[in-house]
């Protein structure tokens, strides 16, 4: 294809020749829906696309998916091709790929630091498939080397997103000189006058530096030839902007930077003599140049976590003079220059295809512990705990990070505690929705609100942040704390009135004895809300004062009323209809319709209902029988209550086995509201929150799910 022969040449040197087929087929596409498009200098937009695979394929080392991936990322983008037609072209890696970069193009970074994190963070999270953030670094990298024709706002902005987000994750990444690269071009445009103050003192000193290398040099050259070893020595510029970075943290002249140049001696020998001739060659080193230990840096015994292998001395020329001096085999040095792509070739892997990804399946693992990690900016090399991360977006395009499963009114307390203790529900992508919806990444969500709505106990049922439960906890101790003051009041007030001649802390012993309730704070909220009668009180005190025992033994106070059963017994019906009485379901088991269940009364006098094979439960039928009561599922059912259900699935690590998962219960017609994930030993643990009707729609779920290729168990 005319104006494109270099490119297509390059990939013939690396892919097959039914590899080329779609190599030559995606770019035909992307110059066709480029159309009559130009780019800032004039140049057709296909440009763009076909140097961003170029990187990809030449300076990446990654295969074809890749490069025809990279193609077609921007047709996708503006819609001149849908993912359909990518799926059926080209086939499900691709589909996804471009999905991914897809989404990362549609948001938007602002210039904030919590934003910047975030962003970072979400840029890992699309990347469920490790090209898509090595597509996004090689198109940004092609931005920036065309940036000189991009107007001045839009440089501003892609220099300040290259350098403290792009930059960060190639070098999290392994992809040194990509990350130096991004960082000089970013510079270049941020601050012009200081980029090219630093890259005129740089080549007029040029000269000056090469004398003194070879100078420097001399005397370890000798001696590495006496010794046999076959080597080659050069002098390692430092970046522009390291140089400038230094120049500013420590407020000196580009003169006082003292290794503004390192000393790089590469070996070539065989891998299990690479230790001890690096080892040796620093022995020699340290024979002309005395060493300063405070700098010795050994990323050999114990290489970086993204496989860079080194070792780093500083040392001191007669004349006063630093030097730093990097020792490293050829194979080391391949990898640190290009990242880990050029890991697997030197572990046996076989043409370029097989080597990608070998290097794409090492990447995944590296992204997945980035996805644990709780600030993506410091890149700790332990795994938080806790859920993996969502990010949701505000109506302003603000970035919010929750943990996985976080609700509604998460995000509504996240953003303020006001909004969220008014919080009635809202809209997740144009959507209405309770307050219960569970989110997901990429969520764009709007809270609604009325001022005369209230936190309730049951909401901390649903919302999983600390930060929700603190501020629902803490109304509701103020209510309490409100109601026991005006329940106090009254008590004193009635007692005062009937002239009961006890001091008020006896009145109350004698009460919360009676009631057999555990606190004072709980005997006035109960009569703030009037479920104690005032003459039921009067008639306690009255009984006391005259010497009778008033402790109840047989009746359990505030119970509520319960229907009796065909059989005759006490048996509360549990039904959508029932109003009288204040229950909920148990979230330590999640009773669904069809399960054998009891009733529990709590300490408010309000009901929550167990299944009988719930440890919780047994736990309390144990210590508080006088609390259970029989329970039963109402045989009268409208059909359209739908009762929360979780499912654990115990599956190897499979590629797609998430999308099988989703399209059998789409298949099934059942709803998920929520996907926990956790890897370890090649396995994972999926724990998904379904909605379903009855135990038997729950079991027929659990059937459909075994045979997934992958599940190895099913269970509730």
């Amino acid at each position: 294809m005319a104006g494109y022969d270099d490119f297509i040449e390059l990939c013939r040197q690396r892919f097959s020749s039914a590899d080329m087929v779609k190599v030559e087929q995606a770019l035909a596409m992307a110059v066709e829906s480029g159309g009559q498009e130009r780019r800032y200098n004039g140049d057709p937009m296909a440009f763009h696309a076909v140097g961003c695979a170029r990187i990809v394929a030449e300076e990446l080392s990654l295969g074809v998916v890749s490069v025809v991936a990279a193609l077609l990322h921007d047709a996708v983008r503006v819609g001149y091709m849908s993912l359909e037609q990518v799926d059926r072209a080209f086939g499900g890696q691709c589909r996804e790929t471009l999905e991914g970069l897809v989404r990362i193009s549609a948001v938007e970074s602002k210039p904030d630091k919590e934003q910047i994190e975030h962003f970072k963070e979400l840029i890992v999270n699309y990347s469920t498939n490790p090209r898509i953030i090595l597509i996004k670094l090689a198109d940004r990298l092609e931005v920036m080397r065309s940036l000189g024709h991009f107007p001045d706002h839009k440089r501003a902005r892609k220099s300040w997103e290259s350098l403290h987000i792009y930059s960060q994750l190639a070098h999290k990444l392994g992809l040194y000189k990509l990350k130096s690269e991004l960082e000089d071009l970013s510079l270049r445009y941020m601050e012009p006058e200081s980029y090219a103050h630093i890259s005129d003192r740089l080549e007029q000193t040029a000269s000056e530096r090469d004398t003194f290398i070879a100078a420097f040099t001399a005397p370890i050259r000798r001696a590495m030839d006496a010794a046999g070893i076959t080597y080659s020595i050069k002098g390692r510029t430092k970046s522009v902007y390291s140089i400038w970075r230094k120049m500013r943290k420590q407020h000196i002249p580009f003169e006082e930077v003292y290794d503004v140049f390192a000393i790089r001696i590469v070996i070539d020998c065989e891998p299990e003599k690479e230790k001890a001739l690096c080892w040796h060659t620093y022995s020699m080193v340290t024979d002309f140049y005395k060493p300063n230990p405070d700098r010795m840096r050994d990323w050999i015994s114990i290489p970086k976590s993204n496989g860079y292998e080194s070792l780093h001395a500083t040392v001191v020329t007669d004349d006063g003079k630093w030097v730093e001096v990097q020792i490293r085999t050829r194979r080391m040095d391949d990898i640190a220059e290009r990242g880990g792509a050029a890991h697997w070739r030197y572990k046996g892997v076989e043409g370029n295809a097989s080597g990608s990804e070998e290097w794409l399946s090492h990447l995944r693992q590296t992204l997945e512990a980035l996805r644990n990690q709780e600030d993506i900016i410091n890149f700790n090399e332990q795994p938080a705990p806790g859920n993996a991360e969502i990010f949701v977006f505000t109506p302003t395009g603000d970035l919010r990070k929750l943990p996985g499963g976080a609700t509604l009114l998460d995000f509504a307390y996240d953003i303020h505690s006001g909004l969220g203790n008014t919080c009635v529900g809202g809209k997740v992508n144009h959507r209405n929705v309770s307050i219960r919806e569970v989110l997901h990444n990429g969520d764009l969500v709007e809270v609604m609100t009325v001022k005369a709505q209230k936190p309730k106990a049951d909401w901390l049922s649903f919302v999983v942040t600390s930060k929700a439960r603190s501020r629902i906890k803490a109304y509701l101790r103020e209510e309490e704390a409100s109601r026991a003051r005006l329940g106090r009041e009254e008590l004193e007030r009635k007692t005062k009135n009937w002239k009961i001649a006890l001091s008020l802390d006896e009145i109350t012993n004698v009460l919360v004895k009676h009631y057999k309730l555990k606190t004072v704070i709980e005997l006035y909220g109960m009569i703030a809300d009037e479920r104690i009668v005032s003459g039921d009180i009067k008639e306690v005190l009255v009984r006391y004062m005259a010497g009778e025992n008033v402790t109840r033994h047989t009746e359990e106070r505030g119970a509520p009323k319960v229907r009796t059963s065909d059989k005759g017994s006490d048996c509360l019906i549990i039904s959508e209809n029932l109003r009288d009485v204040e229950y909920k379901l148990g979230k330590c088991c999640s009773p669904i319709y069809g399960d054998d269940i009891f009733a529990f009364v709590t300490v408010h006098g309000g009901i929550t209902v167990h299944r009988k094979d719930c440890r919780n439960g047994e736990v309390l039928c144990r210590r508080f029988p006088y609390r259970v009561l029989e329970a039963a599922w109402s045989d009268v059912r409208s059909g359209d209550s739908l009762f929360s259900a979780q499912v654990t699935l115990v599956c190897d690590d499979l590629m797609g086995l998430e999308h099988a998962v989703r399209q059998e219960l789409k298949s099934l017609g059942i709803a998920l509201r929520g996907m926990k994930m956790e890897y370890g030993d090649g396995m994972v643990t999926m724990q998904l929150t379904v909605e379903v009707r009855s135990v038997a729609m729950l079991d027929s779920v659990i059937h459909k799910l075994q045979p997934i290729k992958g599940v190895r168990r099913v269970s509730r």
